[in-house]
């Protein structure tokens, strides 16, 4: 039985890893988790699966809970996190929160020698290159659960980095991928939130509507598999059924297809090297849905994926800067201080204003990270 540890219990990927423990009980058991502010789910989860570790955000919240679980330990904070991250007898680490605030709990984790299952796309996007070197130096498993991700990780079983010809992610094109530049003036938050195809949080859901989503997922990937951006691409796929593929040098192409549906790559990431069912899966019938579409990607048309591609190549602390820039827009966005189009003006102005910092370090990226945030919080 593979014990679990979860940061970000009560949002989207961590409440759908909940779905998996409880199809398989087993197989799985939750020994610590991280609820944020959400106590209403918090004391649901705990009723249920009887963690051992209970990490909350504040510490009033902490005490609240003491009084009523005296059986279960609990903890709060960034320190909290930490704790969850690191706990002595979980196996794997869920790492699904959302934002740079999971990049010091997964490499503390790495350290202590988890297993990650990182769904956490800010860690590598911010910090990639220390990340990768300590989950080498530590012999550390990073298994995606991305479905991008995870969908080039299973086509990748059996196969040499060396014939790798280059990635292909797939993407939806989120909410609003059928108006032109001229339609996106005006939208509204509701409107944004209202993806056609996937069941995210609102942060995600908005970074896949600006296509800042996939261009993180980028960076990810570049970190993940050893792939320079020459060899990535995005292709718009708008029923979400391919959800990646990968070229070999011998022209072929494998891909990998499915229902969307998160809970399939949550499984392979933690079943991993072995396959469990998934009953509540619905199952893809191809002759039923007949036709797929492809498109180019336009990155005119989605600018947050042009800055994503730049600031990627640029390395250093430009992705640093490219991701606090886009997490104070979008939560700007969602309080509706800023219109849609203002999240890319805010990125675009952060990343023209930095000055590059080859190789940092940890102390250095959390820095840029800071300073960033202060910044777009000035221009609002």
């Amino acid at each position: 039985m593979k014990k679990i540890s979860i940061l970000g219990a009560t949002g989207s990927i961590g409440t759908q890893t909940l779905d998996i423990l409880r199809e398989h009980p087993s197989e799985f058991k939750l020994v610590a988790i991280s609820v944020g502010r959400n106590l209403e789910l918090a004391r649901k989860m705990i009723t249920e699966f009887n963690p051992e570790l209970v990490s909350v955000q504040e510490y009033h919240d902490c005490n609240t809970l003491k009084l009523e679980f005296p059986k279960t330990k609990f903890t709060f904070g960034d320190e909290g996190l930490v704790e969850v991250a690191v706990y002595p007898s979980a196996d794997i680490l869920v790492n699904a929160v959302i934002g740079s605030v999971g990049l010091n709990p997964t490499l503390q984790a790495i350290e202590s020698g988890k297993t990650i299952a990182i769904a956490n796309k800010e860690t590598l996007v911010t910090a990639g290159h220390l990340v990768m070197e300590a989950a080498e130096r530590n012999g550390v498993a990073l298994l995606p659960v991305d479905s991008e991700h995870s969908a080039i990780f299973q086509c990748l079983q059996g196969e040499q980095e060396k014939t790798i010809e280059r990635l292909i992610l797939t993407a939806s094109g989120g909410s609003f991928r059928d108006r032109s530049r001229n339609d996106l003036e005006g939208v509204t938050v509701k409107e944004a939130l209202n993806h056609p195809n996937w069941s995210m949080g609102a942060k995600i859901t908005i970074d896949s509507a600006t296509m800042m989503n996939k261009g993180l997922e980028v960076i990810e990937a570049h970190w993940l598999y050893n792939m320079p951006y020459e060899k990535i691409d995005v292709l718009l796929h708008k029923e979400s059924i391919i959800h990646s593929m990968v070229e070999f040098h011998d022209s072929s192409i494998i891909a990998q297809l499915g229902t969307p549906d998160m809970r399939v790559p949550i499984q392979y990431a933690l079943s991993y090297p072995d396959r469990l069912p998934l009953k509540s899966s619905q199952r893809l019938n191809l002759a039923q849905i007949e036709k797929l579409h492809f498109q180019e990607m336009d990155v005119n048309r989605f600018r947050c994926m042009k800055f994503a591609y730049e600031a990627g190549k640029k390395g250093g602390t430009f992705p640093t800067v490219l991701n606090a820039a886009n997490e104070v827009a979008v939560a700007a966005f969602l309080d509706e201080k800023i219109n849609f189009l203002q999240i890319e003006d805010m990125i675009e102005k952060a990343l023209s204003k930095h000055d590059l910092i080859l190789n940092p370090d940890l102390s250095i990226i959390q820095e840029v990270d800071k300073e960033t945030r202060q910044y777009v919080y000035s221009l609002l």
